[in-house]
């Protein structure tokens, strides 16, 4: 959740071709787990779906205007995208057309101003 503000001006500076969502995830650093030394929030480790839901809504309370889902317990999206701890992606047509690395450190968010978003882009990017 450390860079949502600066996902959150690039979601509103290509708010007019692209579409925007956000993927609440198993927390990184739990409170009763491998504990963060500047962590924000304090999230246990989710036990079930409500506990996530709610943790993730402290993460809407941050974020941009932009759709938020929860991953089920089972972490499918997490697995499915290699999303542990945090990863950006931009689909197109069904395509990926960028992947970012690991987060917080793999990737910055200045790559997709610069390479993968040039304006007057097509409505279909989504990041």
């Amino acid at each position: 959740m450390a860079r949502l503000r600066s996902f959150q001006r690039l979601a509103s500076h290509f708010v007019d071709i692209a579409d925007f969502l956000l993927v609440y995830i198993e927390e990184a650093h739990p409170s009763d787990g491998w504990v963060s030394s500047d962590a924000a929030y304090n999230i246990p480790k989710h036990q079930c779906l409500q506990d996530r839901l709610r943790a993730a809504q402290l993460m809407r309370e941050g974020a941009p205007d932009c759709p938020l889902a929860v991953d089920t317990m089972d972490n499918a999206s997490s697995a499915a995208y290699g999303a542990y701890f945090e990863r950006l992606y931009i689909i197109q047509e069904e395509k990926v057309m960028y992947q970012g690395g690991r987060g917080p450190e793999g990737y910055k968010i200045s790559e997709l101003r610069s390479c993968c978003l040039p304006r007057g882009h097509s409505k279909e990017a989504a990041v």
